[in-house]
């Protein structure tokens, strides 16, 4: 996927098939309307496009952004494997924010063929979110592309949404969340100096830093598997299974909240590499100890948990597709 550096940097020779959005975690939902664009853009014999914007319009508009589902550079890279040509990372500020439906349709149309865009009836962009599927329709044709809707996606009772995982995340639902995202959950950080006090237990940590806020399940031990190395984050060039802790650590008294993981066999220093944790299972609510010595025989017994849960659970080295289950 070639990256472009706002939508007037787009090309003008040759046409193209749009979507935009956050496309925040890039979800099922998200890849359900990508294909679509794909497909149109193959009918259209246009480039398809994905618009997606930083820092999050919430963060801007509103003064705070939802808790991240993925980075940025898990979600470029996504959308990258869904099949887009060009990934347009778009700043979003107040003027971008001040534009109007029009106005926006016209700059992404100047100088270029807009051939196609692709939206849900959910969608909406612009002024005051004034670019509704009714109003870009009525653009389309003085404009010159065609708008196609896309279905939203339904799984499981509900439409699927970024909105829908992070609760379900928060709610510890990680099971049905990776059913909507196509993927168990996974976070990514920075791994950062600690206290060194699993260090000193036997059991050292890598401590997870986070540049923005990310969405995270409910305190508690995890089962979980690490990435690590090389330019993609969904191939990276090492890997790991491991336990983490959750929490703001009980026992010696409680502090700020903390995502460290023991990885299984590693012993190397691991300071200021970024790292994918993906949650394969939760294994118990975090909890407090009356002594240093029964928290140890408990992470002895979390890490032999661990070591059973991820051996009877390969590795998902592979997106789950859509199917005929599934009803838009």
């Amino acid at each position: 996927m070639q990256l472009v550096d706002g939508v007037d940097a787009l090309p003008a020779d040759r046409p193209l098939a749009v979507t935009l959005g956050i496309f925040d975690g890039v979800h099922r939902g998200h890849l359900h309307c990508l294909r679509e664009t794909i497909a149109v853009a193959r009918r259209l014999e246009a480039a398809p496009v994905a618009i997606t914007f930083e820092p999050h319009p919430a963060a801007v508009l509103r003064g705070a952004a939802p808790p991240l589902i993925c980075p940025p550079e898990e979600r470029l890279s996504r959308l990258a494997a869904a099949g887009v040509e060009l990934g347009v990372v778009q700043r979003f500020d107040h003027q971008f924010a001040a534009q109007s439906a029009e106005q926006f349709l016209r700059r992404l149309a100047d100088g270029r063929r807009l051939a196609g865009l692709v939206m849900t009836a959910e969608s909406a962009f612009g002024h005051d979110r004034e670019g509704t599927l009714a109003e870009v329709r009525r653009l389309s044709r003085p404009l010159g592309f065609e708008l196609i809707e896309a279905a939203q996606l339904v799984l499981d009772g509900g439409p699927v949404s970024s909105t829908r995982i992070r609760e379900l995340i928060e709610g510890g639902r990680l099971a049905a969340a990776a059913r909507l995202l196509g993927r168990p959950y996974a976070v990514a950080g920075e791994i950062v100096h600690g206290d060194g006090r699993g260090r000193e237990l036997g059991y050292p940590t890598a401590n997870f830093g986070f540049a923005a806020e990310v969405c995270l399940p409910p305190n508690g031990i995890y089962a979980v598997r690490v990435g690590w190395g090389g330019a993609d984050p969904l191939a990276p060039e090492r890997r790991a299974d491991g336990v983490a802790s959750l929490g703001v650590r009980p026992t010696f008294g409680a502090g700020a909240r903390v995502l460290e993981a023991f990885l299984f066999d590693i012993s190397e220093d691991l300071y200021g590499e970024r790292m994918r944790l993906e949650f394969v299972r939760c294994q118990r609510g975090e909890k407090r100890f009356s002594s240093v010595a029964d928290l140890i025989a408990q992470m002895e017994r979390d890490a032999a948990r661990a070591r059973a849960i991820l051996r009877r659970r390969s590795p998902d080295r592979t997106e789950h597709v859509l199917d005929s289950r599934l009803t838009v």
